[in-house]
């Protein structure tokens, strides 16, 4: 007789969840719901067979990608745009991490040369998956480490875990993102901190997530004071730096004691490349580009075309 054992709806249903809306791995799944790999895929196959998931073939784009990329970059006024193909939106994440790693290879990064990171859910992701080899290359992250328990928030782990993946050599910051006033006077003043944040001016290329508008996330960083009126008016940040609709950085108290690159600093390197995807994100991607924070720009075909059509709005 076939096994016609089930497992729990609700359990059936949480795999499915985490899998297809928040992006989490079978490996990532299995570990918190305490089961194994193979259990969650038999899980995420019973919500498909139970009809709580459905699946779409998405049609053909209607659009060129090369001339919806070129479109895109001429309208935002940037070096490049590259596109992944077309994919659901839970799995956005895997189709850029390639188009990442060829746009990276393109930079022509050098031995001791310097890559700039961010923290955040997308680089945090890039950073599992296949990047190009850049042999003697200087990683270093962009911001202080947070004091929190979501992964994508540890700097200097996504700082190792990239310059493991391009072969280079990694470069910790041991600062918090946001000390006390007291703290950060005695770190500026350090000779060991003045020449990690020489890497920041010396760097030739930074990669980096835009952050959504600080009001409409789901996660953001304890220490990011969200009911302060000033943030009402940020439409996204990078390296925890908000930015409004013009692309300026939004004061806001405390602000001064951030232990992050500083955006005018950002705006020096040469190559700086944003991966940014979905709808919530779009403001914050034509913002900072009109701050003109990043250079380049590697996003999803939905998104390239949300991008265009809120230009042409405005």
């Amino acid at each position: 007789m076939p096994n016609t054992k089930r497992f729990p709806l609700a359990l059936a249903h949480t795999a499915a969840t985490l899998y297809y809306l928040q992006d989490a791995t079978q490996a990532e799944i299995a570990e918190r719901i305490g089961t194994s790999r193979a259990t969650v895929s038999r899980l995420l196959q019973e919500a498909r067979d139970r009809g709580l998931v459905r699946i779409e073939v998405l049609p053909l784009p209607a659009e060129d990608p090369d001339d919806l990329a070129g479109r895109l970059r001429t309208a935002l006024g940037l070096q490049q745009v590259a596109l992944c193909p077309a994919t659901g939106a839970a799995h956005v994440a895997e189709a850029v991490s390639p188009v990442v790693a060829a746009t990276l290879a393109g930079v022509g990064l050098e031995p001791g040369d310097v890559l700039l990171v961010s923290s955040g859910r997308t680089v945090y992701e890039i950073a599992q998956r296949e990047l190009p080899g850049l042999p003697g290359v200087l990683v270093a992250p962009m911001v202080g480490g947070q004091d929190e328990p979501e992964a994508w928030y540890q700097t200097n782990e996504i700082t190792r875990r990239i310059a493991a993946g391009v072969g280079g050599t990694p470069k910790f910051l041991y600062a918090p993102a946001f000390p006390g006033r007291r703290l950060r006077r005695s770190l500026v003043e350090d000779q060991e901190f003045q020449r990690f944040a020489k890497l920041w001016s010396d760097a030739r290329c930074a990669l980096m997530g835009i952050g959504a508008p600080p009001l409409q996330r789901q996660s953001i960083p304890g220490f990011v004071p969200t009911d302060e009126e000033p943030l009402a008016g940020a439409v996204g940040d990078v390296a925890s730096r908000f930015y409004d609709e013009q692309g300026t950085e939004v004061a806001y108290e405390g602000a001064d004691r951030l232990i992050a690159i500083p955006l005018e600093v950002l705006r020096a390197v040469p190559v700086r490349i944003a991966v940014a995807y979905g709808d919530l994100k779009v403001p914050s991607i034509v913002a900072g580009a009109r701050g003109g924070h990043f250079t380049h720009l590697v996003t999803d075909p939905a998104t390239a075309s949300g991008l265009l059509s809120s230009l042409e709005e405005q």
